[in-house]
């Protein structure tokens, strides 16, 4: 018992972590310079999950994370992007996570050129617009620059928690 209530407050508070980091993300001019492109430091939170804790975690708190910052800050449109992207960024660093010798940035790399691969797929369907298919070189640049920067900092904070602490959560 004491277990699953620690598991459930860890999961509480990685979520107001992705919560907070959205929004302090959303602040930033890169966002609103550069249509589509973020920072992605929820990845960093999404990395961690996955690898101290378990991948179904890892997709229930991509899927919180995506309703409710949608509810708080967004539109039901912005929730189906995020959706698209986080969806497929989940299944490619959840595959690639299990995969020996590959480390947590190249994981989050995949995930944040996936991320934007998915984003913009969803755009192209509802859109019906397949020239947004020349922006993804653009996207998929800023995918590995931003996954490798998040990928670094949720090494760092993996690294640091496994010395700290000899078990799983």
């Amino acid at each position: 018992m004491m277990k699953q209530s620690r598991r459930i407050a860890v999961c509480g508070m990685l979520l107001a972590l992705m919560l907070v980091l959205g929004f302090v993300e959303s602040q930033l001019p890169v966002a609103a310079s550069v249509p589509g492109i973020k920072l992605g430091l929820s990845n960093g939170v999404l990395i961690f999950a996955v690898y101290m804790l378990n991948v179904p975690t890892g997709f229930l708190l991509m899927g919180l994370k995506v309703l409710l910052s949608g509810l708080m800050f967004g539109s039901p449109s912005a929730m189906m992007y995020a959706f698209a992207g986080g969806l497929l960024s989940m299944i490619v660093m959840s595959l690639l996570s299990r995969m020996k010798g590959l480390s947590p940035v190249v994981v989050s790399m995949a995930g944040g050129v996936s991320h934007n691969v998915g984003q913009v797929a969803m755009a192209m369907m509802i859109l019906q617009t397949p020239q947004l298919l020349y922006y993804m070189a653009v996207l998929m640049v800023a995918g590995l620059v931003t996954g490798m920067a998040t990928g670094f900092a949720a090494t760092g904070i993996i690294r640091r928690f496994q010395k700290e602490n000899k078990h799983k959560l």
